[in-house]
């Protein structure tokens, strides 16, 4: 948005520049000197389109500078004394573009063109001193605006490159921060949760051996310490490197609803309508993170017996449902946590729309629509 501004600003300051530039180039040429020979419409419209073509030298400074020197040849050779300003102007653009071996070409030929159009008119026909000192003063202007031109494109290349340099610094600074989260996340919780993984298979196993019913709850145990070791390792490789972890997404869904079915005793059903089609990754891993979320969420504090998630994916977009039929009213509504708020947050971060709350019959519906035409 601030970039479509800043681009409106800069044409709305060039069409003023231009039309400034060539309403004093017509005010010069009505007050000036003229030469007698009956083409003063010619000349008018000459001054006018070199000074309007300055409107273009951002998006084809080359071709204004050609349009402003021709016209300044032009009118000069219809017998109008007019200094070339909007040559100069093109000769400033066409500088700080890079376009500086054309530009001296032009201005070359320039400087040889323009004494002999103002002869060919009958202007200047006072003698060689006179010449002399107009041409050196046509050159001086001419290396001014090509100087000025210059010396602007240096200060912007060089503000690119502290841009660049600011953008690396804060990639490299990320990356090692990334690096701390990952070395702290690996000893604070990799052997804490691989403890709670082991002793859980050593007592199913144990249980087993010994031909005892292995209770729901420990076999859920053992199910979430896996999952949590997996994730665990995702993350931490996420951490490491981006783009070495294939993230979780739609596909991955359906072991999502068969984990929550198996290791929690909840008959969850999975619906999935329409084409499926290409989905953007972002979207994906979204999809997963809030049926993630909404599963572990009715698990841990619904009280549910049945949960629902359907899925249905349209051609612009790709809409979420996940109900349950647990305890939360209006009235008992559970206070949004962290995790609420990281699904609102990656929905909003997606351009989409969020609705979390209790059923009117009883239960809890999470329900999510993401564009898809808003993300790569």
């Amino acid at each position: 948005m601030r970039a479509h501004e800043s681009g409106v600003r800069a044409r709305v300051g060039d069409w003023v520049i231009a039309v400034g530039v060539a309403a004093a180039l017509l005010v010069t040429g009505l007050s000036g000197q003229r030469s007698a020979t009956n083409l003063d419409l010619l000349g008018y419209a000459l001054l006018t389109a070199g000074g309007l073509a300055l409107a273009a030298r951002r998006r084809a400074p080359v071709a204004v500078l050609a349009v402003a020197g021709l016209c300044a040849v032009g009118y000069q050779a219809v017998g109008f004394d007019v200094p070339a300003v909007a040559y100069l102007f093109a000769v400033y653009a066409a500088v700080r573009a890079g376009h500086r071996t054309v530009t001296v070409a032009a201005s070359v030929a320039m400087l040889a063109l323009l004494p002999l159009a103002a002869l060919a008119s009958g202007l200047h026909d006072t003698g060689e001193a006179f010449a002399q000192a107009r041409g050196a003063l046509e050159l001086a202007w001419l290396i001014a605006a090509g100087a000025a031109g210059e010396a602007l494109r240096q200060a912007e290349r060089r503000a690119d490159e502290a841009e660049r340099t600011r953008e690396e610094t804060a990639r490299r600074r990320a990356d090692e921060e990334r690096l701390h989260i990952a070395r702290e996340l690996h000893d604070s919780l990799t052997h804490q949760i691989s403890v709670i993984k082991v002793q859980a298979e050593v007592a199913v196993h144990v249980a087993r051996k010994r031909g005892e019913e292995v209770p729901e709850a420990l076999l859920a145990i053992q199910e979430a310490g896996r999952e949590a070791s997996r994730e665990l390792r995702a993350t931490l490789e996420a951490l490491r490197d981006d783009d070495t972890a294939p993230p979780r997404g739609l596909d991955d869904v359906p072991e999502l609803v068969e984990r929550a079915r198996k290791a929690g005793g909840l008959e969850a059903t999975l619906t999935i309508e329409g084409q499926r089609h290409d989905v953007p990754a972002a979207v994906g891993r979204t999809v997963y993170r809030i049926v993630q979320e909404s599963l572990t969420n009715i698990a841990r504090h619904a009280d549910a017996g049945t949960a629902s998630v359907r899925i249905d994916c349209r051609p612009d977009a790709l809409a979420l449902r996940i109900d349950d039929d647990g305890k939360a009213t209006s009235v008992t509504a559970p206070t949004p946590g962290v995790g609420l708020l990281g699904m609102r947050e990656r929905v909003t971060a997606l351009g989409g729309r969020l609705r979390a709350e209790p059923r009117g019959d009883g239960g809890f519906t999470v329900q999510a629509e993401l564009p898809l035409d808003r993300v790569s």
